[in-house]
């Protein structure tokens, strides 16, 4: 029985720099080096601000990584690494960082679509996890700050992307209304807080449903709940009406509300085995309970710490393009616009 490798994978796609170790889906190392104190100053992220921290952090976050899986260089089989979507200038820093340790240390480099890192993050075994794993084919829902989509697939590395936001994503949603309401940032977890002291029934907002689409749309929530703040004074007192705390309720309630819906209706009219969630708003506990009480198939949710943006789901993802013989070369170029279905070493053919 061949064993499995050690791939090292490196993700730089926003503002986290993170690098970690994994044999076969075996997690040995996970690394994060945030920024997150650093751009909340600016109530969001600094794309240049980003680079430079990445450039800092990049090769310590890697020692830090083999250190803790105990192995050296000479040990690993490859590196996998993000190569889009994401920001231009931090992409930049871990792909090259990548090429230069490819080559330095002789292994074969891995390109990996943030996106499906994010999937992937769902076959991920860590200490305390089991080694149950997805069943094809199957439905996941990924959800983050840039991105809100809704993909198909049939066995590993074959996606057909159903449906997308047509406008903002919901991550980028939350992080909107956060500002509106004076919440800081980011928007998701700062939401959450707000929401637990409110009471969304208080409010109303629309949901869109999009019928006859598998597509999401959120800019609608977000400008009924602007003209909520801009009609009324919202108090910052749980006690009284209307008030920030029954707002951020209600926002919440109709995001997740649509997202778990429509996930759940198509997981039930695609005739899948399981429903995966994935990405940064994967860790919003009301989402997590929604999906799970509507979807009429098991539903496999990462932890806490690979829902946001990790090397962890990289180094796994990258495990599988091992697997399949699928490697890139050292010429290999940044794509911020990367889309899933078009990604580096996929099947090429979306078809149902």
């Amino acid at each position: 029985m061949i064993e499995s490798p050690y791939i090292l994978g490196i993700e730089t796609s926003c503002d986290e720099t993170a690098a970690a170790v994994a044999r076969g889906r075996n997690l040995l190392s996970n690394v994060v080096a945030s920024q997150v104190d650093i751009h909340a100053r600016y109530g969001g992220i600094v794309p240049e601000v980003a680079s430079r921290q990445h450039i800092l952090a990049i090769l310590p976050v890697v020692d830090r990584a083999l250190g803790q899986a105990n192995i050296k260089p000479g040990d690993l089989k490859a590196i996998a690494v993000t190569y889009g979507p994401g920001l231009a200038g931090s992409l930049m820093v871990g792909v090259n960082a990548a090429k230069a340790l490819a080559l330095a240390w002789d292994i074969p480099l891995i390109a990996v679509n943030h996106l499906e890192a994010h999937i992937y993050a769902n076959w991920v075994i860590e200490d305390n996890g089991g080694e149950e794993e997805p069943v094809f084919p199957l439905l996941c829902l990924i959800v983050s700050g840039g991105h809100s989509d809704i993909v198909f697939m049939r066995d590993h590395l074959e996606y057909f992307l159903l449906g997308r936001t047509r406008d903002d994503a919901a991550g980028e949603a939350f992080d909107k209304a956060a500002r509106l309401l004076g919440l800081g940032y980011p928007g998701g977890p700062a939401v959450q807080k707000a929401a637990e002291h409110g009471d969304g029934k208080r409010v109303k907002l629309p949901r869109a449903w999009l019928r006859g689409s598998d597509d999401f749309s959120f800019s609608g929530m977000k400008t009924a709940l602007l003209r909520l703040v801009t009609s009324e004074t919202l108090s910052t007192s749980p006690g009284s009406h209307p008030n920030v705390f029954d707002a951020a309720a209600a926002f919440q309630e109709s995001v997740v509300e649509v997202l778990a819906g429509k996930a759940a209706a198509i997981a039930r009219r695609r005739g899948v085995k399981c429903l995966l969630l994935s990405g940064g708003v994967a860790a919003n506990g009301p989402l997590r309970r929604s999906l799970q009480e509507t979807s009429p198939v098991p539903v496999f949710i990462p932890s806490l710490s690979l829902c946001t943006d990790n090397a962890a789901m990289v180094a796994v993802c990258g495990y599988y393009y091992w697997m399949a013989g699928r490697l890139s070369g050292l010429n290999l170029d940044v794509v911020p616009g990367l889309p899933l279905t078009t990604q580096q070493g996929s099947s090429g053919v979306f078809s149902q």
